[in-house]
């Protein structure tokens, strides 16, 4: 019983993404990143953005997970 090689005739092929329009998004996540981290680690308190425990609230859980102490 002999083995036939597999068809590569239908394989489209990969071409890589530069890093000119990779950057662009990787700005964008970043500050969308940073803007997660501030409302996760800071927003409360004295430097707080949005009034009240709204906020605190949402992402309390959240806090504790990535280790900020919030009491």
């Amino acid at each position: 019983m002999a083995q036939s090689a597999a068809p590569t005739a239908g394989v489209p092929a990969i071409t890589p993404v530069s890093l000119k329009a990779l950057a662009p998004w990787a700005v964008f996540f970043g500050m969308l990143m940073l803007v997660l981290l501030y409302f996760v680690g800071a927003e409360q308190g004295a430097i707080s953005v949005i009034a009240g425990e709204g906020v605190h609230e949402w992402v309390h859980d959240g806090r504790h997970l990535l280790g900020f102490p919030c009491h």
